[in-house]
């Protein structure tokens, strides 16, 4: 019988086509002769691990994990693990690698992925599916699946060809759950603050980074958690550069992506970040929640008292400034009242006036909030006034 990764690497090697990822061919990449059983556990070969490029989404699982190659199924789930063929770049001509260096994309990269479902209004709308052996990249962090609808400026997807899901020593499927932090009591209850928005690029993440930078001015031990989104990395790296002393992301929960998650499941997970978040000791934990209102899973989240209740301070990101109002209209609705509004609506003098005239709240700018403007209402004036500045 012939090799499997004669056929696979050599190819590669010399530069030559993947022919043989031309071949419909369900269960057996290879040749149409290859039994299912022969093809389980078939084992991934230092050169292959050397060629394979490991994202972002992934970055929990050891390499030593990585160890077989076993038969394509068709019906993959959230968080099921794959190998895959680049067949032509597209929107994504980059991956954040699990070392969080980007790399550029070519056709015919190997790479391994997460099938994960996205919600993106910038962007794409995906879910853990296939198209026979075909695919799309979903995100830079290596998540994957079908696209069933875009923005309209957005570019088409990266297309990739499956071949095969990747198995442990054992010939068993890996999947990102097995690798999730494990539970554990919280060591102690900080302050938190969360940050939410009106839509996808409101400047959330700007916003809470510069709350972190601002706590640090004070000398306040800040940890920052990303609760909900799609698997990148650059904003917990982002947090981190600000002085975050720890930032996970729902990828330490075992999740790819948070869309279509139940309410139960974003409680627990929450609990689980906030556990390992405490065990640093911060004085602050800001946390940060994708999309904007109008997402499903954001809605429900907020609406969650189970959630609402142990939250202390809430900043609110818009991208104008009816968009602003019409989302403290709603937030005030679910009892939740933010401390000030910022994001890319503050960028603009007069979008600042309009905003504090629509909503009575202050709307601060990026630079105001790293310098600590609202230290005193986070802290609290007595606190505030018991921490010696730039300390």
């Amino acid at each position: 019988m012939v090799e499997l990764w004669a056929l696979l690497v050599r190819p590669l090697l010399h530069g030559e086509q993947f022919t043989v990822f031309d071949r419909r061919i369900s269960t057996r990449f290879v040749r149409p002769d290859l039994q299912e059983e022969e093809f389980m556990n078939l084992e991934l070969n230092v050169e292959m691990k050397a060629i394979m490029r490991v994202p972002y989404a992934l970055r929990r699982i050891p390499a030593a994990s990585f160890c077989s190659l076993l038969p394509y199924s068709g019906s993959p789930q959230a968080g099921d693990i794959a190998l895959a063929k680049i067949d032509k770049i597209g929107r994504n001509a980059n991956l954040e690698l699990s070392d969080g260096r980007r790399c550029s994309l070519h056709e015919g990269d190997l790479l391994a992925v997460v099938f994960g479902n996205r919600y993106a209004t910038m962007q794409f709308e995906g879910y853990a599916r296939v198209d026979e052996d075909r695919c799309d990249l979903l995100s830079m962090g290596g998540v994957c699946g079908l696209v069933e609808s875009k923005h309209a400026k957005a570019a088409d997807p990266t297309k990739l060809r499956l071949v095969g899901f990747i198995g442990d020593a054992g010939g068993r499927p890996l999947g990102l759950r097995q690798f999730a932090l494990s539970p554990r009591s919280s060591a102690s209850q900080p302050n938190i603050v969360v940050v939410c928005g009106t839509s996808m690029d409101a400047g959330k993440t700007h916003t809470a980074l510069s709350l972190i930078m601002g706590l640090r001015q004070q000398g306040v031990r800040v940890a920052a958690i990303k609760l909900t989104g799609t698997a990148t990395g650059k904003d917990t790296w982002n947090m981190l550069d600000a002085g975050a002393c720890v930032a996970l992301d729902f990828v330490d929960g075992g999740f790819p992506s948070t869309y279509l998650c139940s309410a139960d499941e974003l409680i627990t997970l929450y609990h689980l970040l906030m556990a390992h978040a405490t065990a640093h000791k911060p004085d602050y934990v800001v946390i940060e929640i994708a999309d904007g209102l109008l997402q499903n899973e954001t809605a429900a989240l907020l609406q969650n008292r189970r959630f609402t209740r142990t939250v202390d301070a809430w900043v609110f990101a818009a991208g104008d400034p009816l968009g602003a109002a019409g989302g403290l209209r709603l937030l005030r609705e679910w009892g939740i009242e933010p401390l000030a509004i910022s994001g890319v609506v503050s960028m603009s003098a007069l979008g600042i006036r309009e905003t504090q005239l629509a909503t009575e709240l202050p709307c601060l700018t990026a630079h105001s909030l790293q310098c600590g403007e609202l230290n005193l209402q986070l802290l609290g004036a007595k606190s505030a006034s018991a921490i010696t500045l730039g300390a």
